[in-house]
């Protein structure tokens, strides 16, 4: 055998040892990743082609794809579509246009601009529950702070209801989220506005334009990133948010608030049919990926 045939036999040998070490090294956390994240996930896709009800342990026929067509047919279903369609679109429009005036804000060069950088990301730093009772407290009929403030500026005569009233709820629970999303995104934002050349806004000065026509037509387009990555997220986020749901309203007053995370949770664990909630929560994926998938070839059009 020549030298160099011999060198390339050492190395390959010294290469598929190495990668033998890298696959044992890994083993334990591959072994710990399939037990507890991609098998519940393939066995919750496999319990949703069955009739599993553990009021009726023994009992789990085979429906095919009887659990996804019932749900299309329920009134309950779709009105948990609807109002997880009005909360994703109130709730991320809000979150965009908020984060946006909060990033141009933090992009300028003022006095205390880091200080109110940290200050703003308290919300974000506080977890879903403890926020969601800090609102349940500030909404409460009898001691809120909401009540309070608009008593002593005598917007209100007497201290309102605020979640139990059908019409609000959504708005008030919208309100909530927004508080906690904002500052995440307008950081996203922020570094997209950093990334945008100061010669561009240079040149338009010197041809004249206005801040406003520097901010439509430098600073927008520039966004484009920044903007997608806050839809898709944010998007993503509210269509399966559950906790302020659960700790504010529990779907109520009167379903005013029965979203689909909230319907997957009642039918999983209250009705406790598994195969119904497994496939209702297939189906609130699909509809996560589509949404995802569909801002992105938006945004992919318009660049």
């Amino acid at each position: 055998m020549s030298q160099p045939q011999i060198a390339v036999s050492n190395t390959r040998r010294r290469f598929n040892y190495e990668e033998r070490s890298a696959f044992f090294l890994l083993l334990p956390v591959m072994t710990v990743l399939m037990t507890v994240a991609v098998f519940p996930i393939l066995y919750s896709f496999y319990l949703s082609f069955f009739e599993v009800k553990l009021t009726r342990p023994n009992r789990m026929p085979f429906v095919w794809f009887e659990n996804y067509t019932e749900l299309l047919q329920l009134p309950l279903f779709w009105t948990s579509v609807r109002h997880t369609v009005a909360f994703t679109v109130i709730s991320v429009a809000a979150v965009t246009v908020i984060a946006l005036l909060v990033a141009l804000l933090l992009n300028q060069n003022f006095r205390g601009r880091r200080i109110l950088s940290t200050v703003i990301l308290i919300p974000w730093a506080i977890p879903y529950v403890a926020d969601a009772l800090m609102w349940k407290w500030i909404y409460d009929s009898g001691y809120g702070a909401l009540n309070g403030l608009l008593y002593q500026l005598g917007l209100i005569d007497k201290y309102l209801i605020w979640l139990g009233d059908q019409h609000k709820t959504m708005w008030l629970i919208a309100n909530a989220f927004v508080w906690k999303e904002v500052p995440l995104a307008a950081i996203l934002l922020l570094v997209t506005l950093k990334s945008i050349p100061e010669d561009l806004y240079g040149a338009a000065r010197v041809d004249g334009a206005t801040v406003w026509a520097r901010f439509v037509h430098i600073t927008l387009p520039s966004m484009r990133p920044g903007f997608m990555l806050v839809l898709i997220y944010e998007t993503m986020v509210a269509i399966r948010h559950f906790d302020l749901f659960f700790v504010l309203t529990e779907g109520g007053p009167a379903n005013a608030t029965h979203t689909l995370s909230w319907h997957i949770y009642v039918e999983t664990f209250r009705s406790l049919s598994f195969g119904t909630g497994a496939a209702m929560s297939y189906m609130l994926a699909m509809i996560t990926f589509g949404l995802a998938y569909f801002i992105i070839r938006a945004f992919a059009r318009t660049t």
